[in-house]
């Protein structure tokens, strides 16, 4: 069956569950029926706005890999995601197992899965290669636009995530209440 999906990423803190929340709401409403996959092994299943149809903590958790492996939060992270990248068979199982033609990926926010490792980028083709055809969301916090600085720095970001991922992108300024009333960022 074809699929449909986004891949949802961008800084920690940039919003993108509170995104995959409201457009699962969204696509709901109009009438497609959309599953959230929730790939962060840091959002706590209990603690997540959206109830996730497939849930990675399922597999790893970033509090096991650092309580077992005398991890850092970053060290766990690419460890958890390295783990589903050698474990994909069960991200795949677990999507054959959904009705939904749409699906939203709720990706982790660090800058090292796109800057030091292929894990991201190689499970985004192995989805491509069972037919989900994707495109990648990708969020930046309203208050880096104004500043200078900071606005460059997200850019270039949002470049290299699209150049890694080789998919359709759009960029969203997300969190309009933090830009700085000061700011050239007319939002």
């Amino acid at each position: 069956m074809v699929r449909f999906g986004q891949v949802v990423v961008g800084p920690p803190g940039s919003g993108k569950t509170t995104y995959c929340l409201g457009m699962c709401q969204y696509m709901k409403a109009i009438g497609r029926d959309t599953a959230v996959i929730n790939l962060d092994p840091a959002n706590h299943g209990e603690g997540l706005p959206y109830a996730a149809a497939v849930d990675i903590q399922e597999l790893v958790s970033v509090e096991g890999v650092m309580e077992e492996f005398n991890l850092g939060p970053n060290g766990a992270m690419l460890y958890c995601l390295e783990y589903l990248e050698k474990n994909v068979d069960w991200l795949m199982e677990k999507l054959d197992g959904l009705t939904q033609k749409h699906l939203i990926f709720d990706f982790p926010g660090q800058v090292e899965l796109f800057t030091h490792c292929f894990c991201v980028q190689n499970l985004v083709q192995r989805l491509q290669k069972d037919d989900v055809r994707l495109a990648a969301v990708h969020l930046v916090d309203a208050y880096h636009c104004g500043n200078p600085s900071l606005f460059i720095s997200a850019a270039l970001l949002s470049l290299m995530v699209m150049l890694r991922l080789e998919l359709p992108h759009v960029n969203v300024l997300s969190k309009k209440e933090t830009a700085r009333r000061d700011s050239r960022c007319t939002v």
